[in-house]
């Protein structure tokens, strides 16, 4: 239903911008550009069709209205951020196919306690760490079968369940939370992160690398997963009585011994990392050439499909990349061909115009407002979706204000990933119910406040980040 009426409302939307002249100030394509905008807009906020086929509107539709060639559209869905989205995927794909993720969550937990508030605490902060670098939703799913065979060994029969409800509800809560939570950490952690770096380098020229991510991220993910562990802990009313240990073992199971492809892989990651982080700092000194993020990535890449995993395969083989997220990557053009045609027709400007009141209130107010706003519509959209919704009118807002991109679009990225009252506010929410462990209630009582308490963080970590970079 909602598919449907999102399909008509969209298209309404767009004929008035067809039927009804331009407002004052605005040009005829700018004019034109805004019906795409709310065209896509509504079509990816409610699903009427695939997210990346509405990502193929503008390609379409702007050479038609005069907001550009067909050659200068389709160039403007291209970013070195693409590169960087499709190489952190290859290596996320790799460390699935060898198991390394399963290891290093394992390791975490098996030190993580026995009682089930410390159990929670080590398994949400094992998802993090992994998210930090495989998608959420692969994530939550690698992460969600490990925490139900967890269950299944501490809680082992249906009374015992009934006493330990609040254990396991939380459990998959908290598997679901700390995947969304843990992607905000880096540059390749969520699809989200790398369309707010790709538009705040085409709407203001400032470049947003892997450090520049990880000053802003790192930290809210430090305090974030602790906050969502106690919020969790306390509105689900979690037990702070031991567990018996080996039962618990039992329920995470044993690693095994490293297999040639975990450790051929280790230092090729360990390696990638490492240039992320320090050939910012290298590159000036060392005389280093322009080598960008997304180049690291797609180096890394290409050898995981060439070097050899030990058992006669490669620690990547083609027929996986098939499973890297082509249509975020289609879908992040498609925003990027957006916000240039809303900046370039100048309707970045009048939009900023119309926005103008806000200007006086205090930039930090403006984030909050912000804030929240992305937060409400990502519980009911995608958190791509919403992402690249909200960027160009915020980049827009930037320029008729003056102030520093970052301190409005950080903020605005990371609450497209904080939706958590809502089972449909993200996939790892969607798969944390489909375990039948957790219900709606859990997720709205817990959510509610993580929600409430994310805007001021989010906006508080962010700008302190900014002080200090």
């Amino acid at each position: 239903m909602a598919q449907r009426f999102g399909f008509w409302i969209g298209l309404a939307l767009f004929a008035l911008t067809l039927l009804l002249p331009a407002p004052e100030g605005l040009s005829l394509a700018g004019w034109r550009v805004a019906g795409v905008s709310l065209l896509v807009g509504v079509w990816w906020m409610t699903e009427a069709l695939p997210l990346p086929a509405t990502a193929m509107l503008p390609f379409l539709i702007f050479p038609l209205v005069d907001a550009g060639t067909a050659a200068s559209v389709a160039s403007d869905y291209y970013s070195p951020v693409i590169f960087l989205v499709l190489g952190g995927s290859l290596i996320a794909l790799a460390i699935e196919r060898v198991g390394l993720h399963r290891r290093i969550a394992l390791a975490i937990v098996q030190r993580g306690g026995t009682s089930p508030r410390a159990l929670l605490f080590a398994y949400m902060a094992a998802t993090a760490l992994v998210s930090a670098f495989v998608s959420n939703t692969a994530t939550a799913v690698v992460m969600l079968p490990i925490a139900v065979a967890l269950v299944r060994a501490v809680v082992p029969d249906d009374e015992a369940m009934g006493l330990q409800r609040p254990f396991t509800a939380a459990l998959m809560l908290g598997v679901a939370y700390a995947a969304s939570i843990g992607g905000l950490g880096t540059l390749v952690g969520s699809p989200t992160n790398a369309i707010a770096a790709g538009l705040i380098e085409k709407t203001s020229g400032v470049e947003v690398d892997f450090v520049t991510w990880a000053a802003f991220g790192v930290p809210l993910v430090l305090i974030s997963v602790p906050l969502a562990w106690w919020i969790i802990a306390t509105t689900l009313k979690v037990p702070a009585a031991a567990l018996d240990r080996a039962s618990v073992l039992a329920g995470i199971g044993s690693p095994g011994a490293w297999s040639a492809g975990e450790r051929r892989l280790l230092p090729i990651l360990g390696a990638t990392i490492f240039a992320w982080v320090a050939l910012p700092f290298l590159r000036a000194p060392l005389g280093l050439p322009a080598i960008d993020d997304g180049m690291i990535a797609i180096a890394a890449g290409l050898l995981l499909l060439m070097l050899s995993d030990g058992k006669g395969g490669t620690l990547l083989s083609w027929d996986d990349t098939a499973r890297a997220p082509w249509g975020v990557m289609l879908m992040y053009g498609g925003g990027l061909a957006l916000a240039e045609a809303i900046t370039g027709t100048g309707l970045a400007a009048w939009m900023g115009e119309q926005l103008r009141g806000v200007g006086a209130l205090p930039v930090w107010a403006i984030a909050l407002i912000l804030t929240a706003l992305v937060v409400v519509v990502t519980e009911f959209a995608s958190n791509v979706a919403t992402a690249t919704g909200f960027m160009p009118v915020i980049a827009g807002l930037t320029l008729v204000l003056g102030v520093d991109p970052a301190l409005l679009a950080f903020p605005a990225a990371c609450a497209a990933s904080w939706g958590f009252m809502m089972p449909a506010g993200s996939a790892p929410n969607a798969l944390a119910l489909a375990t039948g462990y957790p219900t709606v209630g859990n997720f709205i009582k817990a959510g509610f406040w993580l929600d409430l308490a994310g805007v001021p963080l989010i906006v508080g970590v962010c700008f302190a980040a900014a002080a200090l970079t």
